[in-house]
């Protein structure tokens, strides 16, 4: 007798998004395609959920008009991956996304806050961003309260990667004359 061993079946963006419109997830699952696999993210506290709206209100009011907040919104990454980060900072769209969702090349900034996903985010994520040449993509540590700050994708990792604390100020590497006191988001 032959010995079969199961595979794992990964799922594209094809069948993820049909999956979405079949709703055969719970309503308020918190759910993402990653690598093709679907992963039940962690539920959002209230420290990480206030942290965000923190984020919102700061960077709304720093940003030029024409640049377009999203918030915890579907990112399109290659065929198997569609995370959706806790903010994002995207280039100009004249329907606001209304009619695709966002790729890499529309990420002016990516933010993550992350307490009890910090590790998920600070690898799986990293790497996922990295791949697809997210531009900047800030990891908000709430356990440790600091920003990592990665630039320069470069395959799997990012060449550039800096820790700041309350007493830093950051400038963002594709707004450069955005400049953010880092203690007004931790």
């Amino acid at each position: 007798m032959a010995t079969v061993n199961p595979t794992k079946h990964l799922t594209n963006l094809d069948e993820w998004q049909r999956m979405g419109e079949a709703n055969i997830f719970p309503p308020n699952s918190h759910i993402e395609l990653i690598d093709g696999e679907i992963l039940e993210m962690a539920p959002i506290g209230f420290n990480h959920a206030g942290h965000i709206n923190r984020l919102v209100k700061l960077l709304t009011k720093l940003i030029p008009d024409e640049v377009i907040t999203s918030v915890q919104n579907p990112l399109q990454l290659g065929d198997l991956s569609e995370p959706e980060p806790d903010f994002m900072l995207l280039k100009p769209n004249a329907d606001y996304y209304s009619s695709r969702h966002p790729v890499a090349n529309d990420v002016l900034l990516l933010i993550e806050v992350a307490d009890s996903s910090f590790k998920f985010d600070q690898t799986h994520k990293l790497r996922l961003y990295a791949l697809h040449n997210v531009p900047e993509y800030w990891l908000l540590n709430l356990n440790d309260s600091c920003l990592e700050v990665y630039r320069k994708p470069h395959g799997e990792v990012y060449a550039e990667k800096t820790t700041l604390y309350s007493g830093d100020v950051i400038t963002l590497s594709q707004l450069p004359n955005l400049s953010i006191q880092v203690a007004n988001i931790l």
